[in-house]
């Protein structure tokens, strides 16, 4: 099996950045490597993206959003992940599940529970091997994005974006395990070399 690696972070973080740097980094060396995005990640999935980031979409409910985000990840592990992984290949994904557990079940107040468990469905037991979260420091992130057109979810504002970054911190503590800390304020190089050690060090203990 290859290495599942997810990147993880408010709007603004650095995570697109960082993920396209380290899958420069491993394409250059000669890996088999697959560089994706949530929600999105296939045809299908990037149909669903379209529909939950519309800011026409105004009257989408909570629910429908956290399954509409549920089933993009569905079509993603089945039709491109998985398959990449048992190929032996290197996954990075921009967002997974902890994004769904921060803004659905936290940010919009869902619960845990019940997103986890929509979630657990979806991905049918494909976890994450290394998750690094691009951390933005008490500073906001979100004047990075103010640059382009908003989608549905940024529309929601500044308040809303520091209150995501807020609940990543309660479930990053929550789930120390699992999550691995990138110091996003660091210039992008450093960023960039921060995540190579840290899925070099998840490589060597796969060996």
């Amino acid at each position: 099996m290859g290495i599942f690696v997810v990147f993880e972070g408010p709007d603004g973080s650095g995570k697109s950045t960082a993920c396209q740097a380290v899958y420069d980094h491993y394409r250059a060396q000669g890996l088999r490597v697959l560089h994706s995005r949530e929600p999105g990640g296939t045809p299908i999935g990037e149909m669903i993206r379209q529909i939950l980031l519309d800011p026409k979409n105004k009257a989408m409910g909570l629910r429908t959003e956290a399954l509409l985000y549920a089933a993009s990840r569905a079509q993603h592990v089945e039709e491109k992940i998985r398959p990449f992984l048992e190929e032996g290949g290197l996954v990075l994904s921009e967002r997974y599940v902890f994004s769904s557990l921060v803004y659905q079940g936290m940010a919009r107040g869902l619960g845990l529970e019940g997103v986890q468990a929509i979630n657990d469905f979806a991905i049918q037991g494909v976890k994450a091997d290394l998750t690094l979260y691009l951390d933005p420091g008490e500073a906001s992130s979100f004047h990075r994005i103010l640059d382009r057109d908003l989608d549905r979810l940024e529309l929601e504002g500044e308040d809303f974006n520091q209150g995501v970054r807020a609940h990543y911190m309660v479930l990053a503590q929550q789930k120390r395990n699992e999550m691995t800390f990138i110091d996003a304020t660091l210039p992008k190089d450093q960023v960039a070399q921060a995540c190579i050690d840290a899925i070099e060090e998840k490589r060597r203990e796969k060996k």
